[in-house]
């Protein structure tokens, strides 16, 4: 379960908004190069050529990933609360039938392939996920391990009975309540007796 991401009902507006703002962005890379090539020759009217296919091309391509996410993301929610909890596999079926739904118009071989495609796309997804999530567990871990070590060895040379002394230098001030002036391990010890 992602800890980042919005409550169920506002996880649709903003998955909508995040696919419409990358499809823009995707969207007027690949266009203005697209309209660049096509067009006449001359730097003038390439240019000119790149940005009327930003201009025409961008806001469909902009609103199609935005109703793939928004409608990726509302069957989500509704797998989650029927399901009752949240797991790869919700990510993995909402995928399949998102595809299958957009090809809808299109005819049931052309559902099957694309939900099929859907549902192989969104696992390669999830599978990564898991797996970098796995790999950075194993060296979290791993640190957390090699800390207890070193913590447990500071503790063995430095403290007496499992307690940290700490070896300063003599502290500078007042005297203890008997007149004499202590050191800051005197000091530590002291307090770490009373605990």
């Amino acid at each position: 379960m992602e800890l980042t991401r919005e409550p169920c009902p506002w996880r649709v507006v903003d998955d909508c908004g995040g696919a419409f703002a990358m499809g823009t962005i995707a969207g007027t890379l690949i266009q203005s190069v697209i309209g660049f090539r096509n067009s006449p020759s001359g730097m003038k009217r390439r240019f000119e050529g790149g940005l009327t296919a930003v201009k025409n091309k961008v806001p469909q391509v902009a609103g199609n990933f935005a109703v793939w996410g928004g409608l990726f993301s509302a069957i989500e929610c509704s797998l989650i609360y029927f399901r009752s909890k949240e797991d790869p596999w919700n990510s993995i079926a909402s995928g399949a039938l998102t595809g299958g739904i957009l090809a809808a118009r299109t005819g049931v071989p052309s559902m099957l392939g694309s939900a099929t495609v859907g549902g192989i796309l969104l696992a390669v997804i999830e599978g990564c996920g898991l797996v970098m999530t796995r790999i950075q567990g194993e060296g979290y871990s791993l640190h957390n391990t090699m800390l207890g070590e070193s913590v447990q060895n500071l503790a063995n040379t430095n403290g007496q009975n499992g307690r940290i002394v700490f070896l300063g230098s003599a502290a500078s001030g007042e005297g203890s309540s008997s007149g004499k002036q202590t050191t800051a391990t005197e000091e530590v010890k002291r307090i770490g007796k009373t605990w």
